[in-house]
């Protein structure tokens, strides 16, 4: 920058000619050229702009003719915002701000950015305020770095309570509706382990989870021949609320199924199909064929409230259980959401 300061035509502006500076000025120039920190000073009438190769970047665009313009001019975009800073300093008062917002235009649309600065007067040879010299750090990566961890901070905050209230549900429910002791603590143990198996699809980062995935990681533990299972939808993330309900509902139709349907004998299978309709309508269809006939329950237990109900309210909709005599049929009617929609909806 110093060769361009040096052949810049400063005649032209309220600056005047390099040579009528005052001493003041030439040594603060040569002092934030030889600085590695972003340093710029206003100096003159039009507060006309000299900056350092540090300086540049922050720029932009802008950058191409920015050298000696007034202060009001390169930075019409946030003049409004920094003007009580300016004229603090040409008071004769320092100023500081730390990460301080501000909509810049620098590089041919306005983006967010965060800046850390402060501003000084700057006196000419005689003791007067001629301008003022701007040290600064933008802070913009650091602000958003800030913003992303306390979103996730959050959404585990969310995570771990909605767990720890499954966890309680499935305890107490298992222990009303359990028959002896030993039954309840198999079945306590085997619904933990799924509600373990489902955190796997509920990334810490909020990114969606593959539904083919969740559903094969689901069912398929159950299963000595995979054939006996037929999945089929179209390939899609679903956000990890979703996909913490929809891995649990699959993890308990599959063991009911086990020990009591489809895949309790060696000929019964399953077919599980999804698909996405108008307006994010997401529906979910578990079919069992071939197995043992199939009589309604004489009670409703967990099992039923965790698909019908529990797993239905992530979806914001309605989980039907159908007892049909060949087999049983569960379907879920509700909206599908992507991770980006669930992280923006808090």
């Amino acid at each position: 920058m110093g060769k361009a300061i040096r052949l810049f035509d400063w005649a032209s502006t309220a600056a005047g000619p390099v040579e009528t500076w005052p001493v003041a000025l030439k040594t603060t120039v040569r002092t934030i050229l030889k600085q590695g920190h972003a340093i710029c000073l206003f100096w003159g009438p039009d507060l006309n702009i000299i900056y350092n190769d540090a300086y540049r970047p922050f720029l932009g665009l802008k950058e191409r003719d920015a050298l000696g313009k007034p202060f009001h001019i390169i930075w019409s975009d946030v003049w409004d915002d920094v003007k009580p800073f300016v004229d603090e300093a040409l008071s004769g008062r320092g100023t500081f701000a730390e990460d301080l917002h501000l909509v810049m235009d620098r590089n041919g649309f306005p983006e967010d950015t965060y800046w850390t600065f402060s501003y000084s007067p700057l006196y000419d040879d005689d003791g007067n305020i001629a301008g003022l010299i701007n040290i600064t750090v933008e802070t913009t990566a650091t602000v958003e770095g800030r913003k992303r961890e306390e979103v996730l901070r959050r959404e585990l905050v969310h995570r771990v309570k909605n767990t720890m209230a499954i966890t309680t549900a499935v305890v107490s429910a298992t222990m009303r509706h359990s028959q002896t002791l030993e039954e309840a603590r198999d079945t306590i143990k085997r619904r933990i382990a799924a509600l373990g198996n489902a955190q796997n699809f509920m990334h810490a980062s909020g990114k969606g989870t593959g539904i083919t995935s969740l559903v094969c990681d689901s069912v398929y533990p159950h299963l000595d021949d995979r054939a006996r299972v037929t999945i089929s939808g179209p390939e899609m993330d679903i956000a990890p609320q979703q996909a913490l309900g929809l891995s649990l509902a699959v993890y308990e139709l599959a063991t009911n199924a086990l020990k009591y349907g489809a895949l309790s004998n060696e000929n019964g299978r399953v077919e599980i199909a999804w698909m996405l309709g108008e307006n994010n309508r997401f529906e979910l269809r578990w079919r069992e064929t071939g197995g043992p006939p199939v009589r309604p329950p004489t009670r409703t237990g967990f099992g039923s409230r965790l698909t019908n109900q529990i797993v239905a309210a992530y979806f914001s909709g309605e989980g039907r259980t159908f007892y049909h005599p060949g087999g049983l049929v569960f379907e879920l009617d509700g909206k599908y959401e992507t991770a980006a929609r669930e992280q923006a909806g808090g």
